[in-house]
């Protein structure tokens, strides 16, 4: 190897990394789940847990580190607008989220193009084909970070979606027990906030900005706009048609939540009718050789056992 100090030093990041990660799933977010099942502090309020996660990111001296060198990233107002959407989506809504995942990506190419450059010797000796695999490494890195995060704004929406029907549920309860429609968002809102903590905190953001003095279908629109899922959408729309023909809430709500059980145990049985197709080719390539060898094996080791002695007695005479 013709770099052994790079190898070294990248296979020591490599290292470090895959133990954070290890550490933080086995650990760190186990406790933070149990402190979140065990409920927040009493002077905190309702939204403590939140802005003390954002006091622990913002204290981090990583975060500090990779703030200050994203910062420095030029970008277009339509890149920001798109990315700070992804990121908002994803479940970041600092300030410094943005400057943050420019950073991010900026030490995710730098790591790449080490391990590029630890590769080239291995490398034919080509120096166009080398520049090429270097640019194409840089890119990968710098891309990588943004398929991680839809990946993860992705997942968050669909962990939203599929937990509108307890939701509406208790909406419809708490609208047929005589409470108003901002009551009910801030009672759902609490009592979500232990079995699903995301779409809790997506019903407190609208709680807020209603008490912020923001219209209430205005906060609605907002909370579609933020999250992006489809179904959510469908949600505001139906609370914002019946707040303005005064139509009866309760029943639209339960309408749509028979609605999403629905739509839920139609997607359940269409995943089912897929696992026949997706099982045919695991079975022709792993299970089937496998079953021959067990069943035919021994059937063909004594045919060959009693088949070859006679061909050479065969071919002696």
């Amino acid at each position: 190897m013709e770099h052994p100090i790079l190898l070294s030093a990248f296979t020591f990041l490599a290292l470090m990394v895959l133990m954070t990660w290890v550490s933080y799933r086995l650990f760190y977010k186990q406790g933070r789940y149990l402190k979140q099942q065990l409920g927040a502090p009493v002077i905190t309020g309702q939204f403590g847990t939140m802005m003390g996660a954002d006091g622990e990111s913002e204290s981090s001296t990583l975060v500090t580190f990779l703030h200050q060198l994203g910062s420095k990233v030029p970008s277009s107002e339509a890149e920001v607008a798109e990315l700070r959407a992804h990121l908002i989506r994803a479940g970041f809504r600092s300030d410094n989220a943005m400057p943050v995942f420019y950073g991010v990506r900026i030490i995710s190419t730098l790591m790449m193009l080490v391990f590029c450059l630890m590769m080239s010797g291995r490398m034919p000796p080509n120096p166009m084909f080398n520049i090429v695999v270097m640019v194409f490494g840089c890119a990968l890195g710098w891309v990588l970070p943004k398929m991680f995060l839809e990946k993860k704004a992705k997942r968050r929406q669909e962990t939203l979606r599929l937990s509108l029907p307890d939701a509406l549920d208790l909406m419809v309860v708490s609208v047929e027990a005589g409470l108003g429609l901002d009551m009910a968002i801030q009672h759902v809102a609490r009592e979500l906030q232990n079995s699903h903590p995301q779409l809790s905190e997506e019903l407190s953001l609208v709680t807020l900005e209603m008490r912020a003095g923001k219209r209430r279908s205005d906060a609605l629109r907002n909370l579609a706009e933020r999250t992006g899922e489809g179904e959510l959408r469908k949600l505001v729309a139906i609370l914002i048609q019946s707040d303005r023909f005064g139509t009866s809430m309760g029943d639209s709500l339960r309408t749509h939540s028979d609605y999403l059980r629905t739509r839920r145990r139609q997607e359940a049985e269409e995943r089912a009718g897929k696992v026949g197709v997706k099982l045919v080719f695991p079975i022709f390539f792993f299970i089937l050789p496998s079953m021959l060898i067990v069943a035919a094996g021994p059937g063909l080791l004594q045919v060959f056992k009693q088949l070859f002695p006679m061909m050479r007695q065969l071919g002696g005479q």
